[in-house]
This record gives C-alpha cells, sequence and structure tokens, in this order.
C-alpha cells in the first residue's frame, strides 16, 4: 500500500460522476443495454473484515440491478499471513458472490508476502499460489456465475498471466492489468530469508510489464477495431510517474490521447475514495479509485452506452444487520 499524495478536490465528494464507455472482446456480458456492476477493492482487511464481508456480499447480491463484481486487489491486509489456507478461505467467500467475481492481484498477496507477519514467504512462489487459488480455470470468473473471459495466458508470449483479462460489457472494454503497489515489485524484499533476491525479483518485474504494456495495447486495438465508445482499465496502484510504473503510465496515457474517447482508469491501494479527471493531462482520461480497508462500502457503477455520460457510479453503504 502506498500514501496518496494527490490533493483531493470537491469533485471527490461527488456522488455521481459520469462519462462514456466502450465495445470488447470475445467475452461479453451482454450488448449495448445499461449494465451495472460492484466495484470494491483492498478488502476484506482483517479478521474483523472477514467475518463482516458476508454482509457485504449479501447486500451486493440482493441488488437486481448488478451484474458482475469488480475487485481491484489486495485480497488481505499487508500483516496477516499469506498461506493457502487464507487464500483458499477468501477465493471460497469470494466464490459467493452469485454474479461473476473479476480480481486483479494486490501486493499484499504476494509481492509483500516477504515480510516476516506475512510468513516470510518467497513472493514468485506466492504469485503462482495466488494465480493457482484464485484463478483455477484461465478464461473464467470467480463467482456463483462464472463468466467468460479472454485471458492473457492463451497469447503464447505471456502464458502465466491468466490474471489479466478482457470482456464486453454494454459495449465497453473491460480490461485487468496487474500492476501493484510495493514500487510495482521494485521494492526489495528485505524481510526474505536470506534477504532479498533483486535478480529474480528484476526479472519477475521486466516480464510482467512486458505483458501488462501489451495487454494495455490489446485492449485499446480492441476498442478502435470495433468502433467503442471508451474503454475502462482496473489494476490495483495507481500508475504514478515514478520507477516501477512509469512506463505503464506514459503507455496509458499514449493510448488514450490516441484514441480521444473517455477512458476510466480504476485502481485501489490507497483506501480513498477519490476522482480525478484530466488524469496526467489527458482531457479524455479518468482515475477512479474506489474504498478500501473497508467491508462496509462499495461503488455501484452503470455503464450506458447509450448516454452521453456512459459511466456514472454511487457509493453505497452496506446496511447493519
Amino acid at each position: 500500500m502506498r500514501i496518496s499524495t494527490f490533493m483531493k478536490s470537491a469533485l471527490t465528494a461527488a456522488l455521481v460522476v459520469g462519462f462514456m464507455a466502450p465495445t470488447a472482446a470475445t467475452a461479453k456480458v451482454t450488448g449495448g443495454h445499461p449494465e451495472t456492476f460492484a466495484l470494491i477493492g483492498d478488502t476484506p482487511y482483517g479478521d474483523a473484515q472477514r467475518a463482516a464481508f458476508p454482509q457485504l456480499v449479501k447486500d451486493i447480491n440482493a441488488d437486481p440491478g448488478v451484474r458482475y463484481v469488480l475487485h481491484a486487489g489486495d485480497v488481505k491486509n499487508g500483516s496477516s499471513t499469506c498461506d493457502d489456507a487464507r487464500f483458499a478461505d477468501l477465493a471460497g467467500l469470494y466464490g459467493t458472490f452469485k454474479d461473476p467475481f473479476v480480481l486483479t492481484p494486490g501486493d499484499n498477496e504476494w509481492t509483500d508476502c516477504h515480510r516476516a507477519a506475512a510468513g516470510g514467504y518467497l513472493p514468485t512462489e506466492r504469485l503462482q499460489a495466488v494465480r493457482r487459488v484464485f484463478y483455477p480455470r484461465v478464461g473464467h470468473t470467480l463467482g456463483r456465475r462464472s463468466m467468460p473471459v479472454r485471458s492473457q495466458a492463451r497469447d503464447p508470449r505471456h502464458r502465466d498471466y491468466r490474471e489479466n483479462v478482457l470482456f464486453t460489457s454494454a459495449k465497453v472494454v473491460i480490461g485487468t492489468v496487474h500492476v501493484v503497489g510495493s514500487q510495482n515489485d521494485l521494492a526489495p524484499w528485505a524481510e526474505l530469508p536470506g534477504g532479498d533476491r533483486p535478480d529474480l525479483r528484476l526479472a519477475e518485474f521486466e516480464a510482467r510489464k512486458a505483458a501488462a504494456l501489451d495487454w494495455i495495447d490489446t485492449a485499446f486495438a480492441q476498442a478502435a477495431r470495433t468502433r467503442a465508445p471508451g474503454v475502462l482499465l482496473m489494476m490495483q496502484a495507481e500508475p504514478t510517474d515514478t520507477p516501477g510504473f512509469a512506463d505503464i503510465r506514459a503507455r496509458i496515457v499514449e493510448r488514450s490521447r490516441a484514441f480521444g474517447k473517455p477512458v476510466l482508469l480504476v485502481h485501489g491501494d490507497e483506501h480513498v475514495y477519490e476522482v480525478e479527471p484530466g488524469y496526467a493531462g489527458v482531457a479524455n482520461l479518468t482515475r477512479l479509485e474506489t474504498f478500501g480497508d473497508t467491508a462496509s462500502t462499495w461503488l455501484r457503477v452503470t455503464i450506458d452506452p447509450r448516454s452521453p455520460k456512459v459511466f456514472s457510479w454511487q457509493p453505497r453503504t452496506v446496511p447493519t444487520p
């Protein structure tokens, strides 16, 4: 997790924000009719939120308009263990959503697992566990009603990246891109028994960055080919102009500017609901950070391709049982 440096404006407090969206890939929820999804991230954090999470699931499941759930990464906090039992419990919990559940990984479930409090794991080993547990079927989501999605693992150049997916919802190209906190894995694995392994860590970083850049290109190419009115990208960490993120940020800026239509960049990590239009100086690019470190608040996002404001969202609070 990274501390936010973004200066909040009056827009951050707005309850409803709107703009436009796109057509997508081989997988799709439906066609051009309005659709709604739930957006969450950085949850459940700790035992108390794990206990409260079923009520969040119940609240989202009870909303007849919600068609799927997006989770912007960090399935646990950074000080809890990264063991298989915890992962299995959380995957089972996410499986109780009645609709498709789409997750992009966060740093707490693998990059930061070198920490002694998290178990002193080799992060690349835990990344493989994350893929095995949370993405058991390549090209399919979790959730009681699983949904087929286009997975980057089908690309021979990036077979490991089953977590990067694309799908179409209401003529919107929605893509998840594996970009995480802790400087996107440039932060040393300082607490690993025996010390950091920079060669292994940097090789992981470079390979995943290459996959991320290709997947961003794929999403925008799909949107251009289908004449989509917009693109939604979701990743765990905000791609700031700092080492670890600069190339990914530059690619998003380049592709968004060339695309010329609205692009929504969704992320978590900082645990603060924020809206930043004109992100990185690109008029058609908006950044949306979802709530985090909570099991009582979520964002209800609606896509209406027939409206000039295709994307709109509202915060929702889970009622006390």
